[in-house]
């Protein structure tokens, strides 16, 4: 793996990472119920940025960005 590609690989799944804590920050934030689910099953985290696409698109946005930045690294 070239250098290139490992930093890309390591800042996506950085940003990966970041966008699933700022999902469980407004997930907590809304209900009790939404940020336990999110707490102990990640993936529903992200469905639940989608459902609530008003609170939760800069979260999305970054776990696009990240997603992407492991796909050009890959």
């Amino acid at each position: 793996m070239e250098s290139t590609n490992a930093v890309l690989l390591v800042f996506g799944l950085a940003t990966l990472l970041t966008s699933w804590v700022v999902l469980l920050v407004t997930a907590w934030k809304e209900d009790y119920s939404w940020g336990l689910s999110a707490t102990l099953l990640p993936p529903l985290a992200y469905l639940y940025g989608v459902f609530r696409l008003d609170k939760a698109w800069e979260a999305l946005g970054l776990a696009l960005l990240g997603c992407w930045l492991v796909f050009v690294a890959l």
